[in-house]
Order: C-alpha cells, then sequence, then structure tokens
C-alpha cells in the first residue's frame, strides 16, 4: 500500500469552469460541502483506505530558530500557505490509479447550488520512511 496527499488549494491550481469561491456560498451550501467531506472519509473508513484529512484555519505564523537563546523569528519573504493551502485528505490504497480515482471522487464535492465543483486537487505521494539502523 502507498499513501497519497490529496491538496485542496484556494488559489494557485488551474479555476474550474464556472467557479464560485466558497465565500460567496450560502451556509447551508458550505456545510453540504463539508458533510460531503466527511462522508467521503466515512466511506474511505470502512475500506481501510482512510488515513487522515483536515481543514485548515485561515491564520498562521511562519516560525523559524534565530539561533541559541534568541527567540524564534516569527516572519520572513515566503508564500502564504494561508492563501494556498485550504485542506488535505490522506489516504492509503493498493495503486496509484486508486489514488487518481478519489481524488476524482473529491473533486467533485458539491459547492454553489449544490453543483459539483469540479475543482482541482494536487495529488502528491508521501515519501516512504527512511531505512532503520538495526545493531
Amino acid at each position: 500500500m502507498a499513501k497519497y496527499l490529496m491538496l485542496k488549494h484556494y488559489r494557485g491550481a488551474p479555476e474550474p469552469a464556472d467557479w464560485i469561491p466558497m465565500d460567496r456560498w450560502t451556509p447551508a451550501e458550505v456545510h453540504d460541502h463539508i458533510q460531503f467531506m466527511r462522508d467521503f472519509a466515512a466511506q474511505l473508513e470502512t475500506t481501510g483506505e482512510f488515513v487522515d484529512a483536515q481543514g485548515l484555519a485561515p491564520g498562521g505564523t511562519w516560525v523559524r530558530a534565530d539561533g541559541e537563546g534568541k527567540p524564534p523569528v516569527t516572519d520572513g519573504p515566503f508564500a502564504e500557505t494561508k492563501d494556498l493551502i485550504a485542506g488535505w485528505m490522506i489516504v492509503d490504497v493498493d495503486t496509484y490509479e486508486r489514488a487518481l480515482e478519489l481524488a476524482g471522487q473529491l473533486s467533485a464535492a458539491p459547492g454553489a447550488g449544490g453543483e459539483p465543483i469540479n475543482e482541482w486537487l494536487e495529488l502528491r505521494p508521501l515519501m516512504d520512511p527512511p531505512p532503520t539502523i538495526e545493531d
């Protein structure tokens, strides 16, 4: 089995036809979209393919070490992922083709008017763990 990350983007991917941003959806449309995501995850739990899914809050802070005994640096000239990544789902599947199939299904989550949004998802394999050293 291999693990794949399906990334949902706010921007950066090609916009689907007739795209209506989520901030213009009704509360019921947002609820239906999130319920679709939950139902999709529950379906994958029954097949043993679900690993994790999370939506991201809009805020965030960049942090890096600035040396021994110094406070961390909390800003910099970096891409703002809070403007790019909306959330993710990780699946553990037998084949790449199955990962593609699931990403296609997830892409069809409902949006404005209850219509499938057919959003682009970024599908990336997770790296295998590094080999361990045995005595």
